[in-house]
């Protein structure tokens, strides 16, 4: 899913190609997509794009009239930017908003159709995509740990947590933790003062400078590759590989649908934490640090 580096990209790449220009064609190419029907899409039509913007992980396109597109890729939707006359591909497109010099294009990679889509009119509409999560380049260390210890979970679900915090998913949170020298198990009420500005610092500088390292990539052009799996990444997508600090493999934990990528060296004093279908085959034989694994 993209996460806010992504976003962020994302909407400024939306802003240069459509702020100013009007809309001549909203075109609805799958229903599913749409969860609103009041006002209708044709209210977009022939209506100025004022500009770009973000709420946690959806992204808003705001238009003359007070009306409001809002769009959460979830896992696999993706935008594109179309030059005139190219007719989008078919089985993946979402949704069409033409312009005279080029189309923006929602997709859906698979089958699942997990994406949305909402027209709104009305800023106060949109207070309720809002989560809550609290904007950490906004926020002072305090306020971000009054917000870590207002609940008592693990580091990896309070981060990713859209209540807690805003526009952070499983990728970042690994990175995020990594570069803080954290657990991803440990949990936030038993943080000492020391480890929360760690891990304030390493939020903003691993979501600041990724956000600057895909606006580099990106240019004046429009984002191609949006995906969680990045070259450069310290573990997140690295199971296996030498973590590029101490060289020690990557581990992981795989629960349901996601997985958390960790160096036990780096970040759990070398223990090994359990993965539930693994140490469950292998039973007494789960290695309890990484220097019995390696």
């Amino acid at each position: 899913m993209p996460e806010l580096p992504d976003i962020t990209v994302y909407i400024e790449a939306i802003g240069r190609r459509a702020a100013g220009h009007v809309v001549r064609s909203a075109r609805l190419l799958s229903l599913f997509v749409l969860r609103t029907v009041d006002p209708p899409l044709s209210e977009l039509e022939g209506k100025r794009v004022v500009g770009a913007e973000r709420i946690g992980k959806r992204i808003v396109i705001a238009l003359e009239g007070d009306l409001f597109l809002v769009v959460h890729l979830m896992i696999a939707g993706r935008f594109r930017w179309l030059a005139p006359g190219k007719k989008p591909p078919g089985r993946i497109s979402l949704f069409a908003l033409g312009f005279d010099h080029g189309t923006l294009l929602l997709t859906e990679a698979g089958t699942k159709r997990r994406a949305s889509l909402h027209l709104v009119r009305g800023r106060a509409s949109l207070r309720q995509f809002d989560r809550g999560g609290l904007d950490v380049f906004a926020a002072t260390e305090q306020e971000f740990a009054q917000r870590l210890r207002s609940e008592n979970h693990t580091l990896k679900r309070s981060l990713t947590d859209p209540r807690l915090f805003d526009g952070i998913g499983n990728a970042y949170s690994d990175e995020i933790l990594h570069r803080a020298r954290l657990s991803p198990l440990k949990l936030t009420g038993k943080m000492g003062d020391a480890e929360v500005a760690r891990l304030f610092s390493a939020t903003r500088a691993t979501l600041g400078e990724w956000t600057e390292r895909l606006r580099a990539q990106v240019s004046d052009g429009f984002p191609e590759k949006v995906t969680a799996f990045r070259e450069g990444m310290a573990v997140h997508g690295r199971y296996r590989e030498p973590c590029p600090d101490c060289g020690a493999p990557v581990q992981r934990i795989r629960y349901a649908d996601n997985e958390t990528n960790y160096c036990a060296r780096c970040q759990t004093e070398g223990r090994l934490l359990a993965d539930r279908a693994l140490s469950r085959l292998l039973r007494e034989d789960w290695p309890r640090s990484i220097d019995e694994l390696v």
